[in-house]
């Protein structure tokens, strides 16, 4: 039996860094933390922009002349900023209206009302893809399984809008019912969940130490506090003395880009973590200090929802030979971005930098391979966790060659 202990993370922030975090929203972003109001600059414009311009105050005009019905010049707005942003062809730069902005949020204050799981865009059918459920959550409790994909929200079909608008409608107030129309694969046709909104909390960093001596910490999301969080867990459980040490960033998102390189830091005494590239800029973040158990032997367990500062950390501990990697390859998500809020309440976040592994890898759109490939079926539930029974394995038969004994690396399973 295993000895489980649970570190509750008391939460305190107000900002947000991720589209995506283990609560529910869509998107994945490695962000810093500026989300000081955009205002306009004074004086007007210079000439050759009020040149470009000119056409599309020309259509406005024209429109609000000649347009057979009423115009709701506050769409009108939205729309234009939308589709400015969507010509970059970046899914990371986007807008969201006040309402979207004030529910991404609340997210990361490690509390908020909705259904209780982890999603993404799916490319092929369009709406959001579940990537992990919580335990406990609604979602849970409702039946949806990872793999569903949300097509209807409420009898409306979602699959021809953006990830923002979609992730507004599913969330809402605790107690009230989302009626949700899923397409499963395997399942000929639409299935439809009723699904009761709930407050739904989340700690940062959980941990255990399992009976082999090996410490298991897992990361649910990046928050200002969750490197010292993490520290101090290790600490708890031994530091030095654990036999093995296994970091799980399975269905992490990612978040803040200095909470990762602190996160990263963490397992490295010294020497290079990322490498941030700007339009006229290179910086190579190095290690912070205040280094722990760096003699452990570690697994790093990633899976297709490990993205963005999650690759940033398995790609530094994997380039710098601290930890082995152990899962499936990871989201691909390879660009940091800033958040402003604009004068109307909504906000926008806007690529402005690409980052490497101390290699020079970019993980953009290919993600991070592991060194070891292990797929899992996610209807077996806990107990049938393919990926953590690899990564108890090869640290127990490390353990074993160090005392003597030959090792031997896990036995990948076939992916589904």
């Amino acid at each position: 039996m295993r000895r489980v202990h649970l570190y509750r993370n008391l939460i305190a922030l107000s900002a947000v860094a991720a589209l995506l975090t283990t609560l529910f929203l869509a998107g994945y972003a490695l962000g810093v933390s500026d989300r000081s109001p955009a205002r306009a600059q004074d004086g007007g414009q210079p000439d050759e922009v009020d040149e470009i311009f000119a056409p599309f105050w020309e259509a406005w005009t024209l429109l609000h002349e000649n347009y057979v019905d009423p115009l709701d010049d506050e769409a009108l707005m939205e729309g234009a900023l939308r589709g400015m942003l969507s010509t970059l062809g970046d899914p990371h730069t986007d807008y969201m209206d006040p309402e979207t902005f004030d529910r991404v949020n609340e997210s990361m204050s490690g509390a908020y009302e909705g259904i209780g799981a982890t999603v993404r865009l799916n490319e092929t059918l369009g709406g959001l893809e579940l990537v992990s459920i919580m335990p406990g959550s609604p979602a849970e409790a409702a039946g949806l399984l990872p793999g569903d994909t949300i097509v209807e929200v409420d009898g409306q079909d979602v699959t021809g809008q953006g990830q923002n608008e979609i992730i507004a409608q599913v969330r809402g107030p605790a107690g009230t019912v989302v009626r949700l129309g899923i397409h499963r694969p395997g399942e000929p046709e639409l299935l439809y969940f009723n699904v009761t909104r709930d407050r739904i909390k989340v700690s940062s960093v959980t941990w255990e130490i399992l009976e082999d001596g090996i410490g298991y910490i897992r990361l649910n999301q990046f928050e200002f506090s969750t490197g010292q969080a993490m520290r101090d867990a290790i600490r708890d459980m031994g530091g030095d003395s654990l036999k093995g040490l296994i970091l799980d960033v399975r269905a992490n998102p990612g978040g803040y880009l200095t909470t990762a390189i602190d996160v990263a830091s963490a397992f490295l005494d010294s020497g290079p973590v990322v490498i941030e590239r700007g339009p006229d800029r290179e910086y190579t973040h190095e290690a912070l200090g205040d280094a722990i158990a760096t003699k452990v032997p570690m697994v790093v367990l990633v899976d297709e929802g490990s993205a963005s500062a999650s690759e940033l950390i398995a790609g530094a501990l994997q380039d710098r030979g601290r930890a082995t990697i152990i899962g499936m390859p990871t989201f691909g998500k390879g660009s940091v971005q800033v958040w402003r809020e604009l004068s109307n309440g909504g906000g926008i976040r806007i690529t402005i930098s690409r980052w490497y592994t101390p290699n020079g890898r970019s993980v953009s759109e290919v993600g991070i391979e592991p060194d070891v490939r292990v797929a899992f079926d996610p209807t077996r539930g806990l107990d049938g966790d393919t990926q953590l029974e690899a990564a108890i394995d090869y640290l127990t038969r490390s353990e074993d060659a160090r005392a003597g004994a030959p090792a031997s690396s896990p036995t990948p399973t076939p992916s589904p």
